[in-house]
């Protein structure tokens, strides 16, 4: 059965108060609508068209990748114009199947099973709610069938009791969809054409109408305010946290866990409370991470410390051993095996030697004003607490650097390298500037 999925994307969310396009809002280190793309892509579709409408131009360019059908809405006319808009050039053998950029936990095996009830009818993706204010309710007659959807604001009082919600995920032959969308009317409060009027064409056609339950309530939240978009951060965070912990890792408090990206763990590693992981992170065998740390695009090695409330910022890479202490922060940096980088300091494009320590408030000076340079820290060097390596300085290996040093020229491996001066003021002195080229 060959499929092609439509993306409804082009609501603006008022609700979110926010300059950032709905389907924009970030989850889980990602835009909502990625969530909704990466599932769709899952089921092998021929095609993907995304209706956008508000902020286009911002939600085309925050996909770059080329594989989406962009469609315009340029008036939001409900649902059933969006479909519309997206339906030229579908093949009438296919099946369509109709998501909404703003449900972004839907499951593909949900979906698969939806696809699957619309050989020859409409399949509808339905769920009991405790509380369906708001929602459309599914009308079934007394055999049980489903005969209509009832949008809330145009529900009886006997309608709203109704608990069976749609949750506005549904999926039909695209020949038939394409006959129903053209007997479409917008005689409704809102004077919008809506999808789900569909469903009464059908039956009213013979078709059967196939309901096929979610899960549970959570899969199909949609997100349509900041209160939601924060619920849905919850179920999706601890389902990765349970992801972590059914492989092995210990999660101090699933709780206070945030993945924002993806994150590869070897045995035995341990992540305490409030620790957020952005970005592609790895830890190797029997690392531990302390709390309140924060780790982005870094490779950790095996046996590694880092934290409490640790900085590991992109290009940072971890060997074996390494440790990274409280308030330290690393970026773009190389730790190379058992270097220890204790507290309190800051470690910025720079080379640190296999069993190197650095003491208590150094920093590397890596950025005059204008560029970035780099500082290399030899294997076995010791460097004084308080410390300021002025990049680009070489430490040799073995060396040491007294407590409270400023460095500016390399320090020869094996020496005691002192750097303690007076205060002096250089008049004239010009910052540097970019280079240009």
């Amino acid at each position: 059965m060959s499929l092609t999925v439509i993306i409804l994307a082009a609501g603006q969310g008022k609700r979110m108060h926010s300059a950032l396009p709905k389907v924009l809002q970030p989850l889980a280190g990602q835009p909502l609508l990625g969530h909704v793309l990466a599932t769709a892509r899952a089921l092998k579709p021929s095609e993907v068209r995304v209706v956008h409408g508000h902020g286009a131009e911002r939600v085309r360019a925050a996909f770059p990748d080329g594989q989406i059908t962009w469609v315009s809405q340029d008036e939001q006319l409900g649902t059933g114009h969006a479909v519309m808009q997206a339906m030229p050039g579908i093949p009438d053998g296919h099946t369509v199947l109709v998501l909404c950029g703003d449900v972004p936990l839907v499951r593909a095996e949900s979906l698969r099973a939806l696809v699957a009830a619309a050989s020859d009818a409409i399949a509808l993706l339905t769920v009991d709610l405790v509380d369906p204010s708001g929602y459309g309710r599914i009308v079934r007659n007394t055999a049980g069938g489903v005969v209509r959807i009832v949008e809330h604001r145009d529900a009886t009082e006997e309608e709203r009791q109704i608990t069976e919600t749609n949750t506005g995920i549904m999926a039909m032959p695209a020949a038939r969809l394409a006959g129903w969308l053209k007997r479409l009317g917008n005689d409704n409060s809102q004077g919008e054409y809506y999808l789900t009027d569909v469903i009464a064409l059908a039956v009213a056609d013979g078709v059967a109408v196939n309901a096929v339950k979610a899960e549970n309530e959570a899969e199909v939240a949609g997100v349509n305010d900041r209160r939601q978009l924060a619920r849905v951060e919850r179920v999706l965070q601890r389902a990765l946290a349970d992801a972590l912990l059914e492989r092995g890792v210990t999660i101090v408090d699933p709780a206070r866990f945030d993945l924002r990206g993806t994150l590869k763990c070897g045995r035995d590693v341990t992540i305490d409370v409030n620790c957020v992981f952005e970005g592609e992170v790895e830890l190797g065998d029997n690392v531990t991470i302390g709390p309140n740390c924060v780790i982005q695009n870094a490779v950790i090695g095996d046996g590694c410390t880092v934290g409490p409330f640790a900085r590991i910022r992109p290009g940072t890479v971890l060997d074996a051993g390494a440790k990274v202490g409280n308030f330290v922060e690393v970026k773009n940096a190389h730790l190379a095996a058992g270097a220890k980088v204790p507290h309190l300091s800051y470690v910025g494009d720079t080379e640190v030697g296999a069993g190197a320590n650095v003491g208590a408030g150094t920093i590397t000076c890596n950025y005059d004003g204008a560029n970035k340079h780099r500082t290399v820290i030899g294997a076995g060097a010791f460097i004084g607490s308080n410390s300021a390596l002025v990049a680009p300085v070489r430490i040799g290996d073995n060396a040491t650097i007294g407590a409270g040093s400023v460095v500016t020229k390399d320090a020869p491996a094996g020496e005691l390298t002192l750097a303690r001066g007076k205060q002096t003021t250089i008049k004239g002195w010009k910052r540097p500037t970019k280079d240009k080229g």
